[in-house]
């Protein structure tokens, strides 16, 4: 009969700040941090943006797509499949597009 063994916790979970500039600004000034939480709050529950939401949602389920695409935003407004990588990478390092 095998013994169980008590699942020792994380000491360094959910304690990690980040390692970008913008992070660790915020980790280190809690009232903008409070700000920028505050206009994400006001700027994430505008109508504007839950409709646009909720328009991708309804995408997505209704037309689910394969482990290795994602649906991809056009320049147009138009949304359709692309493999992950492509549409992941486009923006590149410092959302510099690669492709304008």
């Amino acid at each position: 009969m095998t013994q169980k063994v008590p699942q020792r916790r994380n000491s360094k979970a959910g304690k990690s700040t980040g390692k970008s500039k913008s992070a660790k600004y915020f980790a280190s000034n809690p009232e903008a941090r409070a700000k920028k939480n505050k206009y994400n709050t006001e700027y994430h529950s505008s109508d504007e943006r839950k409709s646009y939401r909720a328009k991708l949602n309804k995408k997505t389920r209704s037309k689910p797509l394969n482990g290795d695409k994602d649906y991809s935003h056009g320049k147009d407004g138009s949304i359709r499949p692309e493999s992950r990588s492509k549409n992941r990478a486009r923006n590149g390092k410092n959302k510099r597009s690669t492709k304008r």
